[in-house]
């Protein structure tokens, strides 16, 4: 399986293993098998739906949308049924753990962590096959920035943009550094962040490259400065952690003092 993993304020590491941030505020196309000029024939897209989280105007994803022939919201809210659009696939939905996961026969499974963490995982069939912010999944992270409209770009904020679902909603553009923006919560964030870098993940820092964790992590730490704070903290740390599962690198870091 592939996985696309969509965490915190807006960092995206993709099915090919790409790290890039990108913080709008709309609706995006996460990932869909509607690509290209024969895209008439999708089974299913995913969309994720980003707000405000903070007042530094970086955003989290607060809602997730999975077309499968029909429609399923999940989102901190109330789930909403909509009309079917396609014929209906077949899905499953369990609760493990802390995460919600929905599983569809075609292939495409959705792990929520119920607050700001999606994991979307895809079966090998659709290598190649899948377009949007989750990259196209071919095993090359070096052509995953590729617009709707099929350009290569070097830019995270306009592939992003490229991705909205509603052609109103405005552009993301400038990237939003939240720690210049609240120097006060640097070196709290700093201090926090340090225990990707630590000893506690050692046996992982080999195998899973821990700097843009790290940074991702200081950058949310930031920025959640409306409540919250632990958790923005917690949901960094675990994305690295998950990381290093899927490396096999297990490693025990969550203690009664830290998440």
């Amino acid at each position: 399986y592939g996985t696309c993993m969509i965490y915190g304020s807006g960092h995206y590491n993709t099915f090919d293993g790409k790290f890039y941030d990108f913080d709008g505020s709309c609706e995006y196309v996460a990932t869909q098998d509607f690509c290209g000029d024969e895209n008439s024939g999708g089974s299913f897209s995913i969309i994720t739906e980003n707000v405000p989280c903070g007042t530094t105007g970086v955003t989290c994803s607060k809602a997730i949308k999975m077309f499968l022939g029909v429609m399923k919201t999940l989102s901190n809210r109330r789930a909403t049924p909509l009309p079917a659009i396609l014929e209906v696939i077949p899905e499953s939905e369990l609760t493990v753990g802390l995460y919600l996961v929905i599983e569809a026969s075609n292939g495409v499974m959705l792990i929520w962590d119920k607050k700001t963490t999606v994991f979307i995982k895809l079966s090998p069939d659709y290598k190649g096959k899948v377009c949007g912010l989750c990259g196209n999944f071919d095993d090359k992270s070096n052509n995953d920035f590729t617009t709707r409209s099929g350009l290569q770009v070097t830019n995270p904020l306009k592939f992003g943009n490229s991705w909205k679902q509603s052609p109103m909603c405005p552009d993301v553009k400038e990237e939003i550094k939240p720690c210049d923006l609240k120097p006060h919560r640097k070196s709290w964030a700093e201090k926090e962040c340090s225990i990707i870098q630590s000893e506690v993940f050692k046996v992982c820092h080999s195998k899973v490259n821990p700097h843009p964790f790290y940074e991702a992590c200081v950058h949310d730490a930031c920025s959640c400065d409306s409540g919250g704070d632990c958790e923005c903290f917690c949901s960094a740390v675990a994305a690295y952690a998950q990381e290093c599962i899927k490396a096999e690198a297990c490693v025990f870091w969550r203690t009664p003092d830290i998440c």
